[in-house]
């Protein structure tokens, strides 16, 4: 079993997991929006474009989901980071530059007596994110 992230986003699940597949290689795999679901009891009345179910596929077979809206106001992301490990540097330093594009840098990339490349960053869109070369073997 292999937990995946599930983010939620307040009207831009669409753009964000675009770029996500865009920064980190990946592909959407679904968009599903809240405008293609039956009228049911039970369904968040929501702007009928937002994304009810998002999925992102990485060749490595990771994924990421999203969606947009639900029961309760989204009110950011707290005490909680997504973190990568990209292979080498040259990966580490590529992704964290698109991923911290429009975001805030907390961290910038740098060698750290645990690993040859680590930062941290909150994209535009809210979420944390670290990014850590592991230190070879």
């Amino acid at each position: 079993m292999t937990p995946i992230s599930y983010l939620q986003f307040d009207g831009r699940c669409a753009e964000a997991l675009t770029f996500y597949a865009q920064a980190l290689g990946g592909k959407v795999l679904m968009m599903a929006l809240y405008s293609d679901a039956p009228s049911t009891v039970g369904v968040p009345t929501v702007p009928p474009h937002w994304v009810m179910h998002g999925r992102v596929g990485f060749p490595d077979g990771g994924m990421l989901m999203g969606s947009d809206g639900g029961p309760e106001p989204f009110q950011g992301y707290k005490g909680v980071s997504l973190s990568l490990s990209p292979k080498d540097l040259a990966s580490g330093e590529a992704v964290f530059k698109a991923l911290s594009e429009g975001g805030e840098v907390r961290m910038p990339f740098q060698s750290t007596f645990w690993s040859p490349g680590f930062g941290t960053l909150v994209d535009k869109f809210g979420v944390p994110w670290m990014v850590n070369v592991d230190a070879p073997q």
